[in-house]
C-alpha cells in the first residue's frame, strides 16, 4: 500500500509505503527543500522514518538520509 502526500504548492511533502519484501516493514518519507533543476522542482532532502502498525510515523531512528546538492542533467 502507498499514500502520497501532496502539499498546496502541488509537490509531494511525503509518501507512506509498506516494503513487502523486508516482511512487511512500514516506511514514512518526508521530501523538502525544494529546489528548480533545469525547469523540473526536486527536493534536495529526504528523510525516511519508521511508522508503527497504525500507520503513524515515528520521529526515530531516522533510516535513511538524503542530502543533495549541485544537482544538473546530463
Amino acid at each position: 500500500m502507498q499514500t502520497v502526500y501532496i502539499g498546496d504548492d502541488g509537490l509531494i511533502r511525503c509518501e507512506d509505503y509498506d516494503v513487502e519484501i523486508l516482511g512487511g516493514s512500514m516506511g514514512a518519507h518526508y521530501m523538502f527543500c525544494y529546489t528548480r533543476v533545469a525547469g523540473i522542482m526536486l527536493p534536495t532532502k529526504d528523510g525516511i522514518f519508521p511508522r508503527t502498525p497504525e500507520g503513524q510515523a515515528l520521529t526515530e531512528p531516522l533510516l535513511v538520509s538524503i542530502d543533495l546538492s549541485e544537482i544538473a542533467f546530463a
